[in-house]
């Protein structure tokens, strides 16, 4: 008896077929490698806040960057489940983020407020994007996920720029 191959151990039949396959799961990765990229992201503001308000700030990408952890096993079990595959490793992050990394040494809390901001509004859209392919396969259990997490990006988005000083 032959052992199955890797890609047809990995193989998952549901009724969206094999197109909504070849769509959604990459789009559910490219998705899940932006919700990383911006969890990390979160975190290093988190761990590098400074400022009057630092406190404030501090809780809040906390709590941000958990709600958008929390985000990344649904998003990586939708892309198996409609039959595709996901991410393997932090390259495969790297190759494929839409949202950019900041790895510069310092970083003012109302420079990182504002690019949170901005990060938490370009998610959304492509969470909206993920939503429109999903919604053409007819694949309701992944469009009700993102709903949630559009409203959830938009209210990070809100959070960040009300925070935000005016200059």
């Amino acid at each position: 008896m032959t052992a199955p191959t890797f890609s047809s151990a990995l193989r998952v039949r549901n009724d969206l077929g094999a197109q909504a396959a070849a769509d959604l799961a990459p789009a559910l990765t490219a998705l899940l490698a932006d919700m990383f990229a911006l969890y990390l992201k979160t975190k290093n503001f988190h761990w590098h806040m400074s400022g009057p308000h630092f406190r404030d700030y501090h809780l809040m990408l906390d709590e941000q960057s958990a709600q958008v952890l929390a985000t990344t096993d649904a998003i990586a079990e939708r892309a198996r489940k409609v039959g595709g595959t996901t991410l393997r490793s932090i390259g495969h992050i790297q190759r494929i983020q839409r949202l950019l990394n900041n790895d510069a040494d310092y970083v003012t809390a109302q420079d990182m407020l504002a690019e949170l901001a901005d990060d938490n509004r370009r998610l959304a859209g492509f969470l909206r994007a993920t939503h429109g392919v999903c919604s053409e396969y007819g694949d309701v259990a992944s469009t009700s996920l993102i709903e949630t997490w559009i409203d959830e990006a938009e209210r990070r988005s809100w959070f960040l720029g009300a925070c935000r000083e005016t200059r």
